[in-house]
């Protein structure tokens, strides 16, 4: 059964010309039907990189050493790609079990 959820997406709201679609983070909510509500930090692949020189550049996570993860990784900043990305979650599990499986 399909889920029906909305979707807000940070880069629509916050200056929304200025967000590089293949080097960004940004911050989503998620509301289901059912009334519950996710908060998800999301990062694309290329920002993973971004972030790694950003700590070695300023010492920080031990300058680069370590680094904490989002919640969830993705190609591009788009809406499109994560609606797509969302609606694949919820086929597999609900999003506290797909995205925090420990």
């Amino acid at each position: 059964m399909e889920q029906k959820f909305k979707l807000w997406l940070e880069f629509e709201e916050v200056d929304p010309k200025s967000w590089d679609i293949e080097n960004e983070f940004c911050n989503i909510h998620v509301d289901l039907e059912d009334g519950r509500h996710y908060g998800i930090n999301v990062w694309t692949y290329k920002f993973l990189q971004t972030a790694v020189d950003v700590d070695k550049k300023t010492g920080q996570n031990l300058k680069g050493l370590y680094l904490k993860p989002p919640d969830l990784f993705v190609k591009e900043m788009t809406r499109e790609c994560i609606q797509q990305t969302i609606e694949d979650l919820l086929k597999i599990d609900d999003l506290e079990k797909v995205l925090n499986s420990s």
